[in-house]
């Protein structure tokens, strides 16, 4: 069930002088990622099979994902008129695809399989928490704040189901702790690099993941505030088993700020010193690089 739809946002609202263009450029990559959820509730179903509670939950979810990619791609319309969201979307379904014919989690368990889900969550609450607090345009502002908080209840969704199944499987701290880091990590994998090419490269531009992650994370790095990591922390020590508050949570969390702050300045050398390069026509030679 939806909270909220795209007809009751105040497009009317929408101030064109007050786009940001990084922002914008972060927008369209992330409609396009939300808009493919409805692939992600394809290979849940297969994943949970013989649990209709969950693969209902995991439809709702994926109408609610649909939503996001939708909202965020009309905005992203508004603030560039010559932007083609749909066309977009199409471009990143046609070649960036997840294993759908599973008939079991790639995470090794169904309880890895929701803590993968839950770290999911938990980096898009605060990516757009830190999106709306960034961004200066209302209707911007109103859809991050809606997706966010639904970002959350779908963290809660996934919490509660990976309860139900820890109680059966019983995976211990250690394989949860590596589990949870590892999915955290896979935020450099290729779903994010090839939507940021897909979104806000022509055709024609040769595909470099160094060059479209790194577009497209030091931009997005630069947005996060200390509070937005501590409460993103919180719900990862949470899924894991720690302690969600404290001592241990705020000291990782300022460890992790850290971290992104010196990871995001890489970044930024990296996206200045690999310029995009044009697919070669017959005849010509040109390579991503390495």
């Amino acid at each position: 069930m939806k909270h909220w739809r795209i007809e009751d946002v105040a497009w009317d609202r929408f101030e064109p002088a007050r786009v940001d263009p990084d922002v914008l450029r972060l927008v369209k990559a992330a409609s396009v990622v939300e808009r493919n959820g409805v692939d992600y509730a394809v290979y849940l179903n297969n994943v949970f099979t013989d649990d209709p509670d969950f693969q209902l939950a995991a439809d709702n979810w994926a109408v609610e994902e649909v939503q996001h990619g939708d909202a965020l791609g009309q905005w992203a319309m508004l603030a560039d008129p010559s932007w083609d969201y749909p066309a977009a979307f199409e471009r990143y379904r046609s070649s960036y695809h997840i294993p759908l014919e599973v008939d079991a989690s790639v995470r090794g368990s169904r309880t890895g399989e929701l803590i993968a889900r839950c770290m999911v969550e938990t980096g898009t609450s605060s990516f757009y928490t830190a999106l709306a607090d960034a961004t200066d345009e209302p209707v911007l502002k109103l859809i991050s704040k809606q997706i966010a908080a639904d970002e959350y209840r779908h963290f809660k969704l996934f919490y509660d189901h990976m309860h139900r199944y820890l109680k059966r499987e019983r995976l211990g701290l250690l394989a949860r702790t590596r589990i949870a880091l590892g999915r955290v990590t896979e935020s450099e994998d290729d779903e994010l690099a090839y939507a940021y090419h897909c979104t806000n490269e022509p055709d024609g531009t040769l595909y470099d993941h160094g060059r479209c992650i790194a577009a497209y994370m030091s931009r997005a790095m630069g947005y996060y505030q200390r509070r937005h990591i501590e409460r993103a922390m919180g719900m990862m020590f949470k899924t894991i088993g720690f302690t969600p508050r404290g001592r241990v949570s705020r000291g990782a969390a300022r460890l992790a700020f850290a971290l992104m702050r010196r990871r995001g300045r890489k970044f930024e050398r990296v996206a200045r010193e690999r310029p995009a390069v044009a697919i070669p026509v017959p005849g010509e030679a040109a390579v991503a690089a390495p």
